[in-house]
This record gives C-alpha cells, structure tokens and sequence, in this order.
C-alpha cells in the first residue's frame, strides 16, 4: 500500500514544497520563491475524465498571458504518462489554470503536474470513479473551514489518509467576515487577508488565494479528488436569492453584483467542473460510483432559496407551501436522480448538502419553535414534499449528508419525529432516510464544553430521532460504504488554535440495507 511518507519520498523534489514544514513561517517561506505558490488540486471525478486545477503567480502584476503544460501519469515520477496538454491563463480569470483532463480508465489512482517554463508544480495524487461491480467506499466528509478561527487539522489528517476515493466538502470553505467578526486570527496568526469583510471581485480573490496558501488545504487538495458544492460564507452569511443576513445595500452596493463576484471567483480557484452560462451557476450534479452508490449534490443556498421565516416560533410561516428552497427545477431534478437510481439498482443514494434537514425544536422555548429556521425547518413544505416523494414512489437507502452547523449528528428522517403515530423511536417505523451531519473544520459549536453537554442531554431527553449529537468539537466524518451498510465514523480534532494536530475517533453509526435507521456501530 502506498503511504504517504512513500508519495512523497519517491516523488520528485520539485514534488515536496507543499508538505515542508509544519508552520506558517515556512510556508510563507517557500511560496515566495515558487511560480505555483496555491498548490494544485482535483475534484468532480467520473469514470473517464477529472478536473485539475492550478494557480500562476505572474512575476509581474497585470503580466501578459502564460502558457501552461500538464500531464498525467500512473506513476509518481510521471514517466507513464496517460494524458497530457497545455492551457493559456491569464488575469481574466486570476491566473488561474482548470483542465478536464479525459481518456482515463475508471477506478485508477492518477498522478499529476503543470509546468510553467522551467517552473513545475507540486505532484498531485488523484483518483477516478469505479464503474461496475463495486463493493465498498470510502468517503471524507468536511464543511466549514474559518480560517482566523483556528489551523486547518482536520485537512492534514484527511491528507494523511490514503484509503479514500474521494473528499465531499458540502460548503463554507471560506469565510466572508473581517477579522474578528467571528474568530480572532491575529492571536494565532492566522488574519484573514484582507482585513475588511470581503464584497469585491478582487476581495474573493485574494481570500480564496489565502486559503489555498494553507499547508493543511494544500495537501489535502494534492492528494485526494474533492466534490465540492458551496453554502452561504462563500458570499455572504445566511444567503438567499435576493440577499444575506450581513449584506447591506446602503454600504456594500447591490447584493446581485457581490454575488456575482462571489461565485466568479469560486469557479475561477475551486477544482469544479464548469457548468453552463447561466446565473446563478448550476451546482446541482451527480456523480456514480459504480453499482454501488450515488452522490447527488445539492444547492440549498444560493440558486432558488427564499429569505428565512422572520418568527422560528410561527408554524404557519415555517409551513409556508410557497416558501421555495430548492427550486422547482432542481426539486423535479432530485426527485428524477433518485428514482432513477433506485431502478438501476443502486443500493444506496447519498445526498450532499447545506443545512440540516433533520427537525430540531428549541428545548429552551417550546414545541412550536425551531432552533434554527435558515435550516430546512424554515422550509417545511420543501421537505414534506421530498419525504412524500420518498415514500410514494417506494425509494429507500437515502443518507443525508450535510454542513454548516459546526457539530455532529447522526438521526433518523421522518414526517413528524415527535408525532409517536408517525415515528416510532424503538423499531425505527416511520423514518423515510438517515442524516449525518459532520463538523466543522476549524469554525466554532457551541464554544462552552458544559453548555454543549447540557444541550447534548435536553436533546437526547426531548428529540428521539437523534441518535448522536455533539456540539463542541471540530473534525470530520469519514463515511465507509458497502453493499450491506453506511458507516459514519465521527473523527474530533485536538484544539483548533493550536498548531499540532491530533485525532481522536469519538462514535461511529450505521445504517443498515434496508432499514433507514441509524444504530451504534
């Protein structure tokens, strides 16, 4: 098996810049003398074809169009070379370089690189989806990377990770605030660049180009495909069609035109597959994975949602029929996708996305409130009418995966979990799917440890469709996939601010073939 102390022992030198070191001061170090100073990076992996995205760094600022070569390889030196060519990039789209690089065998591990006159970039390691007969996965699911609110620790330990097929971020990869706003990152040294909340072009930019400077993110995106669908902190908090909880027309212009900068700059530094002219972009997609499993990922965020119920205590609004969350058009899509999976045969339809779908009240006021409304509490009518359709057209085996909330959960999916006619706890009758929500990267739950405790037990006594749910720790979850059951192990990190990292594997849950019931492992 190929570890990573091998990757990179056998690798080229030109290979190693992006694992040097464990600090900030040596990365910045190394960029400054490298033309691929954000790493490269793979993601929307298929059968045949992979995305593969890089940055130039022109030497001179507002410098002609640079040519840029690639190739990929079944070995680390690149001597078997499958697939090769050149791009030209230039400060239209940052300088940015994407290839969809085709004529790949399915199931096969890939090795990579751009050069750049006599500069080469850092080796890539990336891996195409399976066709046929396919008996298990193996999945890294992350959200919700806040870079001045800690270092990145669960990246460099999915990095280290050589037994995945694939990485899904469902969102928040950045964030949009000034420092501060919402973690302080000059105590750790990690300010947010620039210093002001980010509403222009040229400030996504040079945010998204901060990130990919992160040692952490860099290996990461070096050594697995990612699939990545965006959330609200790409462009602005608790985003909406027509607006964000933190924009301000009367200072920051026209929310329309943020936006449109926003997700600019995500296609132009992010390893995704471009979709066609349209606004707001498409996201909404899916990818195979053999005969075993299809990931269907969703926008829950910016192409169709209305703004969030004013009153998370009015059941009237939260049902409101014509409050839209998806989309006409990408509801009948989904509905499409899943029953067409369910025909071939597929045993299992994960579904990626924003917010929690899973209902959680409000201990703390009553049953008529939800916790939170911008999740699809707020949104109820929506998610009637997906269940509905789960149950109607006879479609099983759905695991819900899902960021945004800074903690872990894992709970069963029902029309009304707190009716006992509609749901039944013990046996599991009633629950139409499985949710399992991972943690944040680095952004902060629920910060006091006792409080999170106390929340931990009000839900564990008021909300018998969760299953597990911890609110404190940051990490990931990493999410094993067979013909029998999905497994969803949930790996906390040490302490975010701090730069050493460490892993601890605290619940793992499963749901079998089948049952749509999530059970301990």
């Amino acid at each position: 098996m190929l570890t990573r102390r091998g990757f990179l022992g056998q690798a080229a030198p030109w290979a190693l810049l992006p694992f040097i070191g464990g600090c900030e001061g040596d990365d910045a170090t190394l960029l400054d003398e490298s033309l691929f100073q954000h790493g490269v990076a793979s993601g929307d992996p298929l059968a045949d074809r992979v995305v593969l995205w890089t940055r130039v760094t022109p030497s001179v600022a507002g410098s002609e169009p640079i040519t840029v070569e690639w190739a990929v390889a079944l070995d680390e030196a690149l001597t078997d070379v499958v697939a090769s060519g050149s791009s030209t990039t230039d400060a239209e789209v940052d300088f940015t370089v994407k290839v969809d690089a085709s004529g790949l065998s399915p199931g096969t591990t890939y090795y990579y690189r751009f050069r750049s006159g006599a500069d080469d970039s850092p080796l890539g390691r990336t891996r195409t989806l399976p066709v046929g007969a396919v008996e298990s996965a193996r999945l890294a699911v992350v959200s919700c990377s806040n870079y001045p609110a800690g270092f990145f620790h669960a990246y460099r330990l999915i990095a280290e990770r050589t037994d995945l097929d694939l990485v899904l971020h469902l969102g928040d990869y950045l964030y949009e605030y000034a420092d501060s706003a919402f973690g302080d990152g000059a105590g750790i040294g990690r300010a947010p660049e620039p210093a002001h909340e980010i509403s222009t072009l040229e400030d996504y930019r040079r945010r998204h180009a901060q990130y990919k400077a992160d040692a952490d993110l860099r290996a990461l995106h070096a050594m697995h495909p990612v699939a990545v669908v965006w959330d609200d902190h790409e462009v602005a908090n608790d985003a909406y069609v027509a607006g964000a909880e933190n924009h301000d027309p009367a200072t920051e212009g026209d929310f329309q035109v943020r936006k449109a900068a926003a997700l600019r700059a995500y296609f132009e530094w992010m390893p995704i597959r471009q979709p066609l002219d349209q606004f707001p972009p498409r996201i909404y997609r899916s990818l195979r994975i053999g005969d075993l499993a299809d990931l269907i990922l969703l926008d829950t965020r910016q192409l169709a949602r209305e703004r969030q119920p004013a009153d998370a205590c009015d059941p009237a609004d939260l049902a409101n029929p014509d409050r839209d969350l998806l989309g006409t058009e990408q509801e009948a899509w989904l509905l499409s996708e899943l029953n067409r999976s369910q025909a071939d045969g597929i045993p299992w339809r994960l579904i990626g996305q924003q917010v929690m779908m899973g209902q959680v009240q409000n201990p703390l006021i009553g049953p008529t409130c939800v916790a939170n409304p911008d999740q699809w509490d707020g949104y109820a009518a929506a998610r009637a009418r997906l269940l509905g359709a789960l149950a109607s057209d006879g479609i099983n085996n759905v695991v819900i995966l899902t960021g945004d909330i800074h903690s872990s959960w894992a709970l069963e999916i029902s029309d009304d979990p707190f009716d006992a006619s509609v749901y039944n706890p013990a046996t599991g009758a009633g629950s139409r799917a499985v949710e399992f929500v991972t943690p944040a990267v680095s952004s902060p739950g629920i910060s006091d440890p006792a409080q999170a405790r106390l929340l931990e037990q009000v839900l564990a006594q008021t909300h018998p469709h969760v299953k597990f749910a911890e609110l404190n720790r940051q990490g990931y979850l990493l999410l094993d996939v067979s013909r029998e059951r999905v497994q969803a192990d949930f790996y906390h990190v040490g302490d975010v601010r701090l730069p050493e990292p460490s892993e601890a594997l605290v619940a793992s849950y499963v749901s079998a073939v089948g049952t749509n019931r999530v059970s301990p492992a």
